[in-house]
């Protein structure tokens, strides 16, 4: 291993003992007064071992609550990303507020470091990314709910035995994101084969379209983000719970999550 490359492992590990030492890596939940309140930036970091995926960051800011939806995109920052073999990247930007890298893969067994400055304020993440989990088959179902019926998708997978395991599924309609948040883990079916169910209401299935399920492998940081958000928001149950910001992962108030995770895919055409 050369200088340059033992400098930055050296780096990576100094940061990330730092960042234990501190705490402040721990995933926590940041109290905001969304009626009235200071904007503050939120984060969504990726990467993965897909090798047609870059590793993306899009940063915005928060509004308040009674104002639009739309959250705008913070433009000028410095992103960089180092693994803990000692590569390095930094990302550029793409559009307003979305950031691309052009160097560095994402590989399972490997921790990422995720450093956005901005505005004067740094904030950092780290995240693993899991072995990958193969999807053995898809299958679709009819699913009864009071006086309707939809068709579904049934997503079956073997879970590996003897380890935590965290999952998230990204579904697609004809090639349109379902943004209900599906995840998983393993905590009472640990290596057995197991069988989860994927279902909108808001947006169901018909004979002859289509649907690509994405099964990610994900880190407890990044688990813990998305069901937090779950609840917060009701996307995946019939309920939300009280209002609450969903844990992050990020240092220095950053609302938002970086997740470094493993992926394989299925499609199937509904019969």
């Amino acid at each position: 291993m050369n200088n340059s490359l033992s400098l930055n492992s050296a780096v990576m590990k100094l940061l990330l003992a730092i960042i234990c030492l501190s705490g402040i890596s721990c995933e926590k939940i940041v109290d905001i007064d969304l009626n009235s309140s200071d904007p503050h930036i939120v984060i969504e970091g990726l990467i993965s071992d897909n090798v047609a995926a870059k590793s993306t960051v899009k940063l915005s800011q928060t509004v308040n609550f009674a104002e639009s939806n739309t959250f705008p995109p913070i433009s000028g920052a410095k992103i960089t990303l180092i693994d803990n073999v000692g590569n390095t990247d930094t990302l550029a930007e793409f559009t307003p507020g979305t950031y691309q890298g052009s160097k560095m893969q994402g590989v399972p067994g490997r921790t990422y470091m995720l450093t956005v400055a901005v505005s004067g304020k740094t904030y950092i993440a780290t995240s693993t990314i899991p072995s990958p989990v193969n999807i053995d088959s898809l299958k679709v179902a009819l699913m009864t709910f009071g006086r309707n019926s939809a068709k579904v998708v049934n997503v079956y997978f073997q879970d590996p035995p003897n380890q935590k395991n965290y999952y998230r599924f990204v579904e697609y309609h004809n090639s349109v994101l379902v943004k209900n948040i599906f995840i998983y883990d393993d905590r009472i079916q640990d290596g057995n084969q197991i069988m989860t169910t994927l279902f909108d209401k808001e947006d169901t299935l018909r004979t002859g379209d289509h649907a690509d399920v994405y099964l990610q492998c994900v880190d407890k940081g990044a688990y813990d983000y998305f069901r937090t958000m779950r609840l917060a928001t009701g996307a995946g149950s019939s309920q939300a719970a009280s209002p609450a910001n969903p844990v992050s992962n990020f240092s220095n108030g950053a609302l938002g999550y970086f997740s470094a995770y493993s992926e394989r895919f299925r499609g199937i055409t509904i019969p």
